[in-house]
């Protein structure tokens, strides 16, 4: 429920605790009998819900006298029930007219609605009048108070509009039907939003249908019909993996047997999911009782590090439903961790919704009306800080943001382009996408991107491996997913200036171990990295190149232990395998002082898994000293190379 409504309604609800209305036998202001007769013959036309009857009375009521103030009271609220708000308007500036001090509330009132069609200075003035009433209790003063606050900021905002030029995405995209809440993989190639359909086959008379769009590297080519996910039943919200190859999305009850493809929920609305595998969508799934609840859930947004969901839970039903942003990661075991409503930072006593977490992770982007704004819902900007809390929320500007309401909004990878629906004139129909550049001071951090596929490495076939990408400084897993089944392709986001290290595993084959610094790499032109998988067979091996020393030393530095960590899991997994330690130099050195080095730093790496549960006759060392290159010791590169720890399969 908006501001507007919430104020209308308690002026409603005062009118009667008053009994300004309710009572037909108490006196009031008018002392023509014709007018007070026609007066409440329209209190009985709006008590049977005949707000047309009552319209036409209480006007004839006012023609017979023009200052029954409370003929024009109850003729504002009959058009602000019939959604008439500007007839509304002028009827309670009327009764200011006729008496100022008849009834406050009606100040607060005329304000919420010059508040909703940005008469900011007009609003100002009523809204400051109603709280300079002292003489009776002010039901509405902590609503009129974030009104008189959104006037100040609107007023002030109008004053250092942002840059904003809109552009329509055209006929691909938009229809004359409303098309609204984008989503867009990391590298910008796919568009998947939500069209409303007419629709006999409902019980609502519409449905709601995904459409997806790939772009060429020009425009947007003609968008399809997602017929693998849509139903006869609403989908909407959607949101993609980074890869464009995961979908959470939003599927709501239908009464009508049948029309939900099967899909069971726990509430009115739920959030369901669906893969991609080559060109096909596997079938749509509950997310599960922990994100799902009775309540109403909604417009997910899915981090591009593959383990955080934000979304929307609204408690409560209609009009009255409290609408907040919500949190869930995925746990060690592959879970959805129980959701946390997130801080009173972000959260008002007003509406949350439209929300979205940049591909950085740390920025994100909603709809609300309950923090400073225009009017309405505005949109806003948080980002994560340090310890984890988040910063406070940063209205977008005017005119991104105006008196009407804005959501939908989608921010690109890059954060320079973003997207939202409009209703704005100039369109093909209702509401259409828009794209526009996104202003310097509302942009998110830099990311760089990292591409590649899995493959076998001897048969070049994919394979849809699980990967990790930790962060080396940290010890935390930045990312972790799945590559593609059918393609063995994989796309994610990292923060840039980062050292990583990357890891790929998949039942019978050996482990894939890379160390990288990311500095380059766009969402058009990602960084590349393949990952080649051999199959365990004695005689392989893998080098372990997340294994740190200091120069001529054999203390494992504290950031190899993410390394060996994973080399025990993959030693539990495969518990028939044993395998030879070897230790590596380049040729800088005595071969003796080579010798002796690689010789214990193999034994640093033995003494840690034994340390750690794998059993001793699982296991052998040897050093090669700089007996085995696999690069030229003549550059310091090659040099870097030839100094690696590796284990090979003795026996499986």
């Amino acid at each position: 429920m908006n501001r507007l409504h919430k104020i209308i309604v308690l002026v409603f609800l005062m009118v009667f605790i008053n009994n300004t209305f309710a009572q037909r036998d108490k006196p009031v202001s008018s002392i023509n009998k014709k007018a007070v007769k026609l007066y409440k013959e329209a209190i009985g036309y709006y008590d049977s819900r005949n707000n047309e009857l009552a319209e036409l009375t209480l006007i004839q009521a006012i023609s017979k006298d023009p200052n029954f103030v409370e003929a024009e009271l109850l003729l504002a609220y009959v058009y602000t029930d019939m959604i008439q708000y500007k007839k509304a308007l002028a009827c309670y500036v009327r009764c200011m007219e006729i008496n100022p001090k008849f009834f406050p509330e009606v100040y607060s009132s005329s304000a919420a609605i010059e508040l909703k069609y940005g008469m900011y200075e007009k609003a100002k003035q009523h809204f400051e009048a109603y709280l300079n009433f002292e003489e009776s209790p002010l039901m509405m003063r902590d609503l009129a108070k974030d009104g008189l606050r959104d006037c100040n900021f609107a007023i002030e905002a109008l004053k250092s509009p942002v840059p904003f030029e809109p552009i329509n995405l055209g006929d691909k995209i938009n229809s004359p039907l409303p098309e609204y809440f984008p989503s867009i993989s990391v590298d910008g190639t796919k568009l998947l939003y939500t069209r409303r359909l007419n629709s006999k086959m409902t019980y609502t008379g519409f449905n709601e249908d995904f459409f997806v769009s790939k772009f060429d590297g020009k425009n947007w080519q003609q968008s399809v019909n997602v017929q693998a996910i849509n139903s006869l039943t609403n989908e909407g919200a959607p949101s993609l993996s980074a890869n464009g190859r995961f979908l959470i999305f939003t599927s709501c009850a239908n009464p009508v047997e049948g029309y939900g493809q099967g899909r069971k929920g726990y509430g009115s609305c739920d959030l369901f999911y669906a893969y991609n595998v080559g060109d096909n969508w596997t079938k749509p799934k509950n997310l599960g009782a922990k994100i799902n609840t009775r309540n109403w859930e909604t417009q997910p947004s899915f981090s591009a590090d593959g383990k955080t969901l934000y979304f929307i839970r609204g408690i409560g039903r209609g009009n009255s439903r409290q609408q907040d942003i919500w949190t869930s990661a995925i746990t060690k075991e592959g879970l959805w961790s129980d959701p946390i409503k997130l801080s009173k930072t972000i959260n008002t006593s007003g509406v949350e919704e439209s929300v979205f977490i940049h591909p950085d992770g740390k920025t994100l982007y909603f709809s609300s009306n309950g923090h400073p704004g225009m009017g309405g819902l505005d949109l806003f900007m948080s980002q994560k800080e340090e310890n984890g809390n988040w910063s406070k929320p940063k209205n977008l500007g005017y005119p991104i943001n105006t008196f009407s309401d804005e959501n939908s909004l989608l921010v690109s990878s890059n954060g320079k382009l973003a997207y939202f629906a409009s209703d704005r004139a100039g369109g093909f129909g209702e509401l259409d996408l828009y794209k526009f550049e996104m202003p310097e001071s509302a942009r998110p951090n830099i990311v760089n991107y990292l591409k590649g596929k899995v493959y076998d490495v001897v048969t070049k076939k994919p394979v849809p491996a699980h990967f990790q990408l930790v962060d080396l400084v940290t010890g935390k897993t930045v990312v972790e997913s799945y590559a593609d089944e059918a393609t063995g392709e994989y796309l994610v986001s990292l923060p840039i200036d980062k050292e990583y290290a990357l890891s790929a595993s998949f039942d019978g084959y050996l482990f894939y171990s890379e160390n990288f610094l990311l500095t380059e790499g766009t969402a058009h032109k990602p960084f590349r990295k393949d990952v080649p998988l051999q199959k365990i067979e004695v005689g392989k091996s893998v080098v372990l190149k997340n294994v740190f020393f200091d120069t001529d030393k054999f203390d494992l530095k504290q950031k190899s232990k993410i390394e060996l960590d994973r080399l025990i899991i993959f030693l539990a997994k495969n518990k028939s395998v044993t395998i030879e330690l070897g230790g590596h130099t380049d040729n800088v050195g005595s071969v003796k002082s080579n010798q002796i080095l690689s010789e214990n730093r193999a034994k640093s790496v033995y003494s840690y898994l034994i340390e750690n549960g794998v059993p001793e006759e699982r296991l052998t060392v040897k050093g090669y000293g700089d007996t085995k290159p696999i690069a030229d010791n003549a550059t310091e590169k090659g040099r870097a190379e030839n100094r690696r720890s590796e284990f090979m399969i003795v026996s499986k």
